[in-house]
C-alpha cells in the first residue's frame, strides 16, 4: 500500500484509550491503536498525535466548578494520555517526543513549533498534550491548530463511530451516514464532527478532516492510504 498523505495529524479521543474499561487507560488497547501508527511511520508518513482527556476528566460536565480550573484539569488528563501513548509507541520500537502546551519540563518538552517539525522530519512521532494550553478551547481545536502549525496534509479523527451522521446513530437506527461534507455543512447543520472553532480553523487553513472508527485500529492505515472509509470533510468543490 502507498500512503496518500506525507504528514498527518491523528486525533485520538481519550475514550478510545480506555478500551472496555470505559475509564482510565487500558494499555493493551493503547498498544493495539499504536501498532498501525508504527506501520504508517514505516511507510514514511510523518505523524503528530493530539490526545483528548475524556477518559479521565470532562471539564464541561463539572457543574459549578470554575471553568478555567476545570479545563486546566482536563489539560493534565491529556498529558497522562500523551505519556501512555508515547510509552506504547516506544515499546513498539518508535522514537517519540511528547510536547505539552503548558511547561512540564521534568516529563515533556515544551511545545515549540519548529522543534516539532524537526522531530517529524527525522521520523519521530510527536504527541501533543495539554490541548492549546488555554481554557475554553477543546482538544479538537488543539488538533486543528497543531495541524495548521505543522502543515499537516489532513486531520485523521479517530472516533467511536464510523463517520458523521445526520443524528446520533446510537439513538436513531435510521440515522444517515455522510460520505463527504463541506466545512459549511458541518457549521450550518451543527453536525457533531468537532466544535465550530475547530471546524472554522480547518476551513480557514484548508485542512481536510477524515472521521472514522477506531474500533478497528487498522483503519488508521486505511485512512492514510486513502481508502474510502468514514466521512471526509473538505472544501466545497468549484
Amino acid at each position: 500500500m502507498q500512503p496518500k498523505y506525507k504528514r498527518i495529524l491523528l486525533k485520538l479521543s481519550g475514550e478510545s484509550l480506555a478500551g472496555p474499561q470505559t475509564h482510565g487507560i487500558d494499555f493493551d488497547t493503547v498498544l493495539e491503536i499504536c501498532k498501525p501508527v508504527k506501520t504508517c511511520v514505516e511507510m514514511g508518513v510523518q505523524i503528530g498525535i493530539v490526545v483528548g482527556g475524556g477518559n479521565f476528566w470532562r471539564g464541561r460536565s463539572s457543574g459549578t466548578m470554575d471553568r478555567t480550573r476545570a479545563d486546566h484539569m482536563g489539560m493534565l488528563a491529556t498529558t497522562i494520555n500523551a505519556l501512555g501513548v508515547a510509552d506504547a509507541l516506544e515499546q513498539l520500537g518508535l522514537t517519540v517526543r511528547v510536547q505539552t502546551a503548558i511547561a512540564m519540563q521534568q516529563i515533556a518538552e515544551p511545545y515549540i513549533r519548529n522543534k516539532a517539525v524537526r522531530h517529524l522530519e527525522k521520523g519521530r512521532v510527536v504527541v501533543f498534550g495539554c490541548g492549546t494550553g488555554n481554557p475554553f478551547f477543546s482538544t479538537d481545536t488543539a488538533a486543528a491548530l497543531r495541524a495548521a502549525e505543522i502543515e499537516a496534509d489532513v486531520i485523521l479523527k479517530a472516533t467511536m463511530v464510523d463517520g458523521v451522521y445526520d443524528s446520533d446513530p446510537k439513538k436513531n437506527p435510521n440515522a444517515v451516514k455522510f460520505d463527504s461534507l463541506t466545512y459549511m455543512d458541518v457549521l450550518n447543520k451543527n453536525l457533531q464532527v468537532m466544535d465550530s472553532t475547530a471546524a472554522s480553523l480547518c476551513r480557514d487553513n484548508h485542512i481536510p478532516i477524515l472521521v472514522f472508527s477506531i474500533d478497528d485500529p487498522e483503519n488508521i492505515v486505511r485512512a492514510v492510504c486513502g481508502e474510502p472509509i468514514g466521512t471526509i470533510v473538505k472544501e466545497e468543490l468549484p
